[in-house]
């Protein structure tokens, strides 16, 4: 791909990130306070830690992407400050779209500089652009199973929901 083709590819996956943005809040807004630690197999998060997980991970990715090289990911325990689904979204809406406006002014020469994920994948920028998209929704995704199961309701997402028809 050419730096020409690398800056339209990117330009279309940041506007559908910042779609996507507006439905994972709602998801998150959604996660009730009173079983934070709720999950449905030993092996899964728990609620909080995969609150924490979207709204710190989306920012790290993103910003990663900017600076053209993988850092550590962030920590997603209690010393995060993140102590409920409130202080996940008001993160979220500060912290998410600033890191999506900085991969938003790269130039197509660095969106197509490779970038190495530690030893793992090795892609240039856009393609971590388009898994940085995936991640956000893959665990949206898991997010919303988590809802009624703790007593809340889900939002829709790409229409209605069964909870807000």
């Amino acid at each position: 791909m050419d730096s020409k083709e690398a800056k339209a590819v990117a330009d279309f996956l940041i506007a559908d990130f910042e779609n996507e943005i507006q439905a994972t809040t709602r998801v998150i807004e959604a996660v009730p306070n009173g079983d934070l630690d709720y999950r449905p197999d030993p092996k899964s998060k728990s609620a909080l830690g995969l609150v924490r997980h979207i709204a710190l991970e989306d920012e790290w990715l993103l910003n990663c992407i900017a600076n053209g090289e993988f850092t550590p990911p962030p920590d997603d325990s209690d010393a995060c400050g993140i102590m409920s689904p409130a202080d996940a979204v008001v993160r979220y809406k500060e912290k998410v779209p600033a890191a999506l406006n900085r991969v938003r002014a790269l130039t197509g020469d660095q969106l197509t500089n490779v970038i190495d994920l530690f030893g793992m994948i090795q892609a240039p920028g856009v393609n971590f652009l388009a898994m940085a998209a995936k991640h956000s929704v893959h665990h949206r995704g898991q997010l919303s199973t988590y809802l009624r199961p703790m007593g809340g309701r889900v939002p829709g997402i790409y229409g209605p929901s069964a909870d807000t028809q």
